[in-house]
């Protein structure tokens, strides 16, 4: 089992087409920061560059987001509802996109990595409602983020604020965001060249099989 090499990715990131998605490949892709993206089989890989990274220390908190917290309009937790949040995650109204490419086959191999310490959620809840929450993949000292959704206003951006502190308390040096959004920019990330994506891969190769322990 392998890929070819990331840095043979076409301009439009698109590194491979096939194989399946079994918690080896996946674990094995991520290890490189490939992922897969498609609506109907054959399984698309891409290793998308420039790559949309965040440093989880510099994420931005606007005015607007800062009232949130400091009014504790939304609680969070982590791990506690992974299938509810990808299953919100496929089936959120995404006005400017085409149906959605978290399948069933998505769902369920990412539950599988889930259940083994690798993908992780956050929850936002409004009292004791599932409101918005993201998902995404911990390797070493990476996170690999997948999707988010929200079905309360900046539900999502609450989270994902929350997730970057918890990360950056616990020494996590990058969030891969994949691929550029307005909503990601406006709260910090950045593109990263694929020569300097590439160095960061290789060197988080060595504890690469380390799942990130968001519960601690």
């Amino acid at each position: 089992m392998y890929f070819p090499h990331p840095m043979s990715a076409d301009d439009d990131g698109l590194l491979a087409i096939g194989g399946d998605l079994t918690v080896e490949r996946l674990l094995l892709a991520y290890r490189y920061g490939i992922f897969p993206w498609y609506n109907e089989p054959p399984v698309m890989w891409w290793w998308t560059h420039p790559r949309c990274m965040l440093y989880p220390a510099k994420v931005k908190v606007s005015k607007s987001m800062r009232s949130y917290f400091n009014q504790e309009k939304y609680s969070v937790s982590y791990n506690q509802a992974f299938e509810s949040v990808i299953t919100a995650c496929a089936t959120h109204d995404r006005p400017k996109q085409m149906g959605t490419w978290i399948n069933e086959g998505i769902i369920d191999a990412y539950i599988a990595l889930h259940e083994l310490g690798y993908a992780h959620s956050v929850e936002v809840w409004r009292d004791e409602e599932l409101v918005g929450g993201l998902y995404g993949i911990g390797l070493g000292d990476i996170f690999f983020g997948e999707s988010m959704f929200a079905n309360a206003s900046n539900a999502s951006k609450f989270g994902f604020i929350s997730l970057c502190r918890k990360l950056d308390k616990i020494g996590i040096k990058l969030v891969d965001c994949q691929q550029k959004t307005n909503h990601l920019m406006s709260m910090g990330a950045e593109l990263m060249s694929k020569e300097e994506f590439w160095k960061y891969i290789s060197e988080n190769q060595a504890i690469a099989d380390r799942p990130i322990r968001l519960n601690d």
